[in-house]
């Protein structure tokens, strides 16, 4: 199958009742890009690196070659970003403090992430696209969580499969919900990343949530020196760990000395033209 360009997905997405109304291709420093409407504002994509620093065997400082974001590994993916596009420069969307009702943070939410989906597919990105999930929007939709969005992105000829859903820490701390929202979005051809809470919580994530990625904040594990004992029982629970939230190169450099893979944050995206 050929893949679709960003246009060309915007216009399958104009096709559709709700995205057509708020979908357009972006204009001035948006353009060639989808971006959405809604209420006189307009949100556009932007994506943060997530790098496998294992794949070249580093073990390097930041150093060294500063602007080249190559020497940190692979890319496993991209987590999409949504940020406020019609002011004099982006900033950060969150659409709950817009939200009026439980309803329209669910069409927001859905717009948002048809968004990235189109800016990331339609780009010939590669890797995963990770998508974060708000605790609110996971208690407004009652059951089968991911079943609309893999209906979208399957009539846009995407697949469901390269998606990663992201829960919250909120979802993650409660075992019976984890277990049947990760066993939900699996079903509907997605993956699914948890956010612990805590490091502890990572004794919680069992075969009733078999997720396929964990996802711990950075400073808060090295604060309470978790780092190595999380590298552990990930390692034994077989699910790929990543460290997000890493701030600076002091962060980089101590989570190298305990064998982390997979690293994330604001310092990574500075080195990265496809994170603005």
């Amino acid at each position: 199958m050929i893949a679709l360009t960003t246009s060309e997905l915007v216009a399958r997405a104009a096709e559709h009742p709700f995205l057509g109304e708020h979908l357009a291709m972006g204009t001035g420093a948006q353009q060639g890009h989808a971006v959405a409407h809604f209420g006189g504002v307009e949100i556009g994509s932007a994506y943060e690196p997530i790098f496998d620093i294992s794949v070249h065997g580093l073990a390097q400082s930041l150093s060294s070659e500063p602007e080249s974001a190559e020497r940190f590994g692979d890319e496993l993916g991209f987590q999409a970003i949504t940020r406020r596009t019609d002011g004099e420069r982006p900033e950060p969307f969150e659409p709950l403090d817009y939200a009026t009702d439980d309803q329209q943070l669910v069409a927001l939410d859905r717009m948002a992430r048809a968004m990235h989906a189109i800016n990331f597919f339609g780009a010939q990105q590669h890797g995963l696209l990770f998508l974060r999930v708000h605790e609110r929007l996971l208690k407004s939709v009652k059951y089968d969580h991911g079943r609309h969005f893999s209906t979208v992105l399957i009539s846009f000829g995407l697949n469901p499969a390269r998606v990663v859903i992201e829960l919250p820490p909120a979802a993650v701390a409660h075992k019976t919900f984890l277990g049947y929202l990760t066993k939900s979005y699996q079903l509907y051809g997605f993956k699914v990343a948890g956010n612990l809470p805590n490091a502890g919580q990572i004794l919680s994530v069992s075969d009733m949530a078999r997720l396929d990625f964990i996802k711990m904040d950075a400073g808060a594990a090295l604060r309470d020196s978790m780092v190595k004992p999380l590298v552990g029982y990930a390692g034994r629970l077989r699910i790929p760990l990543i460290f997000s939230g890493v701030r600076d190169a002091a962060q980089f450099d101590l989570l190298q000395q305990y064998d982390v893979r997979f690293v994330q944050g604001p310092l990574f995206a500075l080195h990265s033209d496809r994170a603005a």
